[in-house]
């Protein structure tokens, strides 16, 4: 049975996907929630770059009703300084719950895939376990970027693979090879080398390239050669599709 939605819970925590970028993406269940709770969550990669999350939910925000709140999240690879923020996110977090507010965590896209929002998650769970967490789905950038390039992710019996694109060379191989759909996410700083690898796989042309899906800067690229040398949006992602794709 569904979880019904109640009109106040204390205490309660809500991460929220918002969906790719559209905000009329974001589903009923996200909508009621965000329009309700007193303070509002939002991840940032720095003090000066604007959240793209925030960015998605500014029409449903009340102004001075709600408390919109930026948790930093660098964009590095130090697991220890990743760890650091994630433990900071999840006491800023708590702080807000224990005064008897319910807050919401918004995470772009779905919360569950590849999202910053697992990580507080996770966190929260093992420090405050008698925290109570409700998880929202929401409209993931791979299904929102199959619908916008008219390429369906998978027919029949097809298989599919979801990789980032900074996995080993030797994954990235094996994947192609026995996946007939493969959609590589954090391509941006790594897609000349993915290239040369999809070169090799003779799969270059079976690739499609889409960038701030279903935003006013959405960028689908169907020759995927075009970018090599371009500075690309973090916000993309590259699918690879051996039948009817491109």
């Amino acid at each position: 049975m569904s979880e019904k939605i109640k009109e106040k819970t204390a205490d309660r925590l809500y991460i929220v996907g918002v969906g790719p970028g559209d905000p009329e993406l974001i589903t009923l269940k996200a909508c009621k929630i965000l329009s309700r709770v007193p303070v509002i969550f939002v991840p940032q990669r720095d003090e000066s770059t604007p959240s793209y999350a925030r960015s998605i939910i500014d029409g449903l925000c009340k102004g001075s009703e709600q408390k919109i709140i930026s948790l930093i999240f660098p964009m590095v690879r130090d697991k220890a300084k990743l760890v650091e923020h994630w433990e900071k996110a999840a006491e800023t977090i708590r702080e807000s719950l224990s005064q008897g507010q319910d807050c919401a965590f918004v995470n772009e896209g779905d919360p569950y895939l590849f999202g910053t929002a697992i990580h507080v998650l996770e966190t929260l769970r093992e420090t405050h376990p008698e925290i109570e967490i409700t998880v929202v789905p929401g409209v993931s950038s791979i299904n929102a970027s199959a619908a916008q390039a008219g390429f369906p992710l998978a027919v029949n019996e097809e298989k599919i693979a979801i990789l980032s694109g900074h996995c080993e060379d030797r994954v990235i191989r094996q994947t192609l090879e026995n996946f007939d759909t493969v959609v590589f996410l954090k391509v941006n700083s790594v897609f000349g080398h993915l290239l040369d690898i999809l070169e090799e796989a003779g799969l270059a042309e079976k690739c499609i390239y889409i960038s701030r899906c279903t935003t006013e800067e959405e960028r689908i690229v169907r020759n995927i050669r075009e970018l090599k040398g371009e500075k690309l949006d973090y916000l993309s992602l590259l699918i690879m599709k051996k039948q009817n794709g491109g």
